[in-house]
């Protein structure tokens, strides 16, 4: 793990809970959603929690996030309600978007989670307007924008680099590299896999990271945080992480609806580099926390995710009524 600064034992089991907390919510969904009790569709996010857990334990609830169609991690890392999230998962009237937006509809505007949305490199543009805003306000907030390898290849990714580079915006782009845009790998999308050097002709600071080494995520997004505060942003951070279930759902092969082209020796070699256990390692084998202490916080999150769901399960759906409130005519 990286060990470049002095880590209060309290920010470390933060980002330790905030990980097993992204887990346990994710891997609690996999019944309900292959027994159809979930009909959203959710883009798990098991495997990448350092990514979210690292960023986010540098911002605070000021500070703008953007996510992706895989932002269940993100939503709940920058202080989300885990029974919003939940109960919006399951459509319910209770969720953070009173069930009308689905998994890849999150947001929770007091925690400075601004929204996500499936469309591919779709929120950068909207980071990139809440930097700007921050920038003529002189507020030092920070804007940051998560998304995937796959959308390298839309132009709003390079209009934005250009803009917020122009002007020194206080952003941080956040590309998290899992080494598949859908079922393709990158080898196929890109002519050069590292994509850190795509903001290299902007004259953007860029750096490429162990996505799954939660400490050298923090480190690389404490530095660009303090970067765009003092007016010398934007920030690039491409993280290297993998997820450990299907693009959609738990399992690509499911009813034969897609086909995960991933080498069994492929995955087998990412789950040994699963961040969670990688960190409880580093934490052990430190003498930084106790496998009582680890067991604790494991129970902690698990107890948060079964309150989550027994919370979905039992809200309203929302009424017929109210099909057109939120509609402008």
């Amino acid at each position: 793990m990286a060990k470049q600064r002095a880590y209060k034992k309290s920010l470390l089991a933060d980002l330790l809970l905030t990980m097993h907390t992204i887990r346990e919510c994710e891997e609690i969904l996999i019944e309900p959603i292959n027994n159809r009790e979930v009909h959203t569709p959710c883009h798990l996010y098991s495997g990448q929690e350092a990514v979210a857990a690292g960023v986010m334990a540098c911002l605070n609830n000021k500070d703008y996030i953007f996510g992706t169609h895989r932002s269940h991690g993100h939503y709940l890392a920058k202080g989300g309600s885990a029974r919003g999230m939940m109960a919006e998962i399951f459509c319910r009237e209770s969720g953070c978007a009173g069930g009308r937006g689905g998994s890849m509809h999150l947001v929770d505007p007091e925690k400075g989670m601004l929204g996500a949305a499936p469309i591919v490199g779709g929120t950068i543009s909207l980071a990139l307007g809440a930097a700007l805003a921050a920038y003529i306000r002189g507020d030092k907030r920070v804007s940051a924008a998560f998304f995937g390898d796959g959308s390298t290849g839309e132009g709003a990714v390079y209009e934005s680099l250009s803009f917020a580079a122009l002007y020194k915006l206080p952003m941080i782009f956040v590309c998290e590299n899992n080494l598949y845009a859908t079922h393709m790998p990158i080898s196929a999308c890109r002519n050069n896999p590292d994509i850190s050097r795509i903001a290299h002709p902007f004259n953007i600071k860029a750096v490429r990271v162990d996505g799954n080494d939660v400490l050298k995520v923090y480190d690389a997004a404490k530095d660009a945080v303090e970067l765009c505060r003092s007016g010398q942003g934007p920030v690039f951070i491409e993280c290297l992480t993998y997820r450990l279930r299907g693009h959609v759902g738990p399992d690509d092969n499911i009813q034969g609806t897609h086909t995960d082209i991933r080498p069994p020796a492929e995955l087998e070699s990412w789950r040994k580099k699963d961040p969670i256990p990688r960190f409880e390692s580093y934490l052990s084998k430190a003498g930084i926390m106790s496998q009582p202490a680890i067991a604790a916080i494991r129970r902690k999150a698990r107890a948060k995710a079964m309150d989550a769901l027994a919370f979905a399960r039992n809200s309203a759906r929302p009424s017929p009524r109210d099909l057109e409130k939120y509609v402008a005519k």
